[in-house]
């Protein structure tokens, strides 16, 4: 089932408004709103690879992402709100060529009508106790819902909303009071049903008064910023307006330094959701959060969870952040539907772990070694000649590596969102002698070809690069060139994430150069998809990804994820192939397949990862979920028993034997930070059932050369 992502944010970013409007005038800022709105058209229509008309197509999807980020949930505009704000559907275009802001005033003004009358309904409902035994379900996701046709049917859809939050919240603390009796704790004070159900229904009422206080606090300029945003989507799902704050803490975010917990959050449905986690971040090292988790609670040290469900991104944002050391607890929602609080000590990302390492794999079943490359991103620093990249990293991990005597090479690019280009090239480099890397084509004229130019391989041995859904735009680029030459075998989900775009930063400031808009500057910055990649063989990344050689079972096999999942996504496309030389030494693909294969078969965890894989798919696609507390704590059980089932049979997996190179340890002599850093990552990769199989694969690639 198609999910909707409004935005894709990296913690951490902070909660800004669009100016710094205290000490100016209505008249200045009037004025700056236009000369924004001007260059943000200006610079869509000239720079982005896709050109739009703007017509009656173009101004209802404005529309519907615009009311979708005013009002995600359906909790507040009414049918008839719709309808006086339909009246402009089709007519944005003209508004937005003429800046005239009508139709965005009026919706501004209705929402905070309906925040501010729709504040009643909760009290009211929250006042007396649920009848948690009646047989009634709810409609989770706002998309297959309608708007409420009058304020009966919206309080109505408020108290089944209520209710399921103090259903979550009543069911947390009937679990935790068996637990406490069980283990007979003297400090536990146990409550009736009658009491923990009012004690649930006071603090999801003190969530809900610090959400409206929050609502109530939202300005014209958050409104404006979420409108030119819903412009800029319109053309892509990689396109948006950066006002300056938020482009100064993109920089922030692509230098590395990261301060928070480390996770990429992505709004869809009235969710917060996890779509990445950091390398090396809080989150990371952590270990519980997840992508596809849903993030429903967010509590501070000794302070009661505020419930975020429906709540702005940047708010959420803003709960999460916090200073280094401190502890921050979210109350998650998994894929499969169980409810788990994960706490996080806030930190500053390792910058070390997020660079490339390697190790040694030894082999249970023979003498051969295998080596290992993490590459967590293809990383650069821009703003440092002599700063650290990640081509030149890479390189050294292999000499290490071959100084090892090692029998094969897994490039690991698992999770791996891309980056820097030119360093992909160098990198392919590494392991071919020469010939194209990657095709890249603006909207006009012919493609650009990246070529590795120099003569011999840095490593000719067997090669394998391991990829999920979470890899995307540059380890495309690498895992597809490496299979168009048939250099490496590909393993790994059955698609990679399916991002062949590419886009760049536009300071508005330059697009308004005269002297007399100085006043109105810093104005922000649009970023843009400006070209898109083509493999060698001419097929486009895009949408498609990269397919595995070898595919092994993948926790969401059944459901759609990725670049296809995203409204406005370009589409896939092909040019001509170029012509390069393929790799001399084939892999037996097929054998090795098939042995991959009945291994997988025969494997238990395997097994019980492909069956939760299917309860993924039943989850995502049953979007109803009971109000009966008895059936709810049943269906939390049997899903909690399911998650205890794998991870039990994950520790029981066979741990790899992963050693550290004989050059690192001599690097690392005493230091126990970098010891203990190895550690943990070592420890990691032991219980990896993926770069296990990975090694397997290794095997039989050795066995079919020799």
């Amino acid at each position: 089932m198609k999910r909707k992502i409004l935005f894709l944010l990296l913690i951490p970013v902070v909660l800004t408004g669009l100016f710094a409007y205290q000490y100016i005038d209505k008249e200045h800022k009037q004025e700056k709103e236009r000369i924004i709105g001007q260059s943000i058209l200006l610079t869509l229509q000239s720079g982005h690879y896709v050109k739009k008309d703007f017509n009656d197509d173009f101004s209802e999807m404005v529309f519907d992402m615009y009311i979708e980020s005013l009002d995600p949930t359906k909790k507040f505009f009414l049918k008839e709100d719709i309808e006086k704000l339909s009246k402009w559907k089709y007519q944005l275009d003209d508004q937005l060529k003429r800046t005239d802001f009508e139709f965005f005033s009026l919706s501004v003004e209705l929402i905070d009508q309906r925040i501010e009358s729709t504040a009643a309904i909760y009290s009211s409902i929250l006042d007396k106790p649920f009848d948690f035994e009646k047989n009634e379900k709810i409609e989770l996701y706002p998309e297959n819902q309608k708007y409420a046709r009058n304020r009966k049917a919206l309080k109505e859809s408020w108290r089944k909303a209520l209710k399921y939050q103090t259903m979550v919240r009543l069911s947390d603390m009937i679990e935790k009071q068996e637990k406490a009796l069980e283990r007979n704790d003297t400090s536990w004070t146990e409550k009736s049903f009658s009491e923990m159900e009012a004690e649930a229904r006071e603090k999801v009422m003190k969530r809900q008064e610090e959400w409206f206080d929050n609502l109530k606090q939202l300005q014209r300029q958050d409104r404006y910023s979420a409108y030119y945003n819903a412009v800029a989507r319109a053309y892509g799902p990689h396109t948006g307006y950066f006002p300056p704050k938020d482009k100064e803490n993109f920089d922030i975010n692509m230098s590395g330094k990261l301060e928070g917990i480390g996770a990429q959050l992505t709004r869809r449905d009235g969710y917060v959701n996890v779509i990445r986690i950091v390398p090396g971040s809080a989150s990371w090292k952590q270990g519980d959060l997840k992508a596809g988790d849903k993030i429903i609670k967010v509590a501070q040290e000794n302070e009661d969870p505020v419930d975020v469900v429906g709540m702005r991104l940047d708010d959420v944002v803003q709960l999460i952040r916090g200073e280094k050391g401190t502890v921050v607890t979210l109350t998650v929602e998994k894929p499969d539907g169980t409810i788990m609080d994960i706490s996080i000590e806030r930190d500053v990302v390792v910058l070390e772990e997020t660079y490339a390492r390697s190790a040694v794999l030894d082999n249970e079943n023979d003498e051969s070694k295998t080596g290992y490359i993490h590459l967590p991103k293809f990383y650069v620093d821009f703003n440092d000649r002599n700063g650290r990249r990640c081509s030149e990293d890479v390189a050294k991990e292999l000499e290490k590596l071959k100084s090892e005597n090692i029998n094969g090479l897994i490039v690991d690019l698992r999770n791996n969102g891309g980056g820097s280009l030119p360093d992909v090239v160098k990198i392919a480099g590494l392991f071919i002698d020469q010939g194209p890397v990657v095709q890249i084509k603006a909207q006009r004229g012919d493609p650009r070809i990246l070529k590795d130019r120099d003569g011999g391989t840095e490593y000719d041995g067997p090669l394998m690069i391991l990829v999920n859904e979470g890899s995307a735009s540059a380890s495309e680029i690498l895992a597809a060139a490496m299979q168009d030459y048939g250099r490496a075998v590909v393993v790994g989900s059955p698609s990679t994430f399916g991002k062949g775009t590419v886009q760049r930063f536009y300071d508005l400031d330059k697009v308004i150069r005269s002297n007399e808009y100085d006043q109105f500057k810093p104005l922000g910055a649009v970023k843009l998809t400006t070209q898109k990649f083509y493999r060698i063989n001419g097929g486009a990344t895009q949408l498609k990804g990269v397919k595995p050689d070898i595919i092994l079972p993948d926790k969401y096999a059944y459901v759609e994820v990725g670049e296809k999942e995203m409204d406005n996504a370009m589409p896939w496309s092909k040019i001509e192939s170029l012509e390069y030389e393929p790799w001399p030494k084939e892999y037996n693909l097929k054998s090795i397949s098939e042995n991959s294969h009945k291994r997988i078969r025969k494997n238990y965890v395997f097994d019980l990862i492909e069956k939760d894989a299917k309860r993924v798919e039943q989850n995502r696609n049953n979007t109803y979920k009971t109000l009966n507390l008895n059936k709810f704590i049943k269906e939390q059980e049997k899903l909690r028993n399911a998650s205890k089932k794998l991870r039990e049979a994950r520790d029981e997996i066979v741990p790899l034997d992963v050693t550290q190179l004989k050059k690192d340890v001599q690097i690392v002599g005493q230091d126990s930070v970098k010891i203990e850093r190895f550690k943990r990552w070592k420890n990691n990769l032991k219980k990896d059932i993926y770069l296990k199989e990975a090694l397997n694969i290794m095997q039989d690639i050795n066995l079919s050369a020799s």
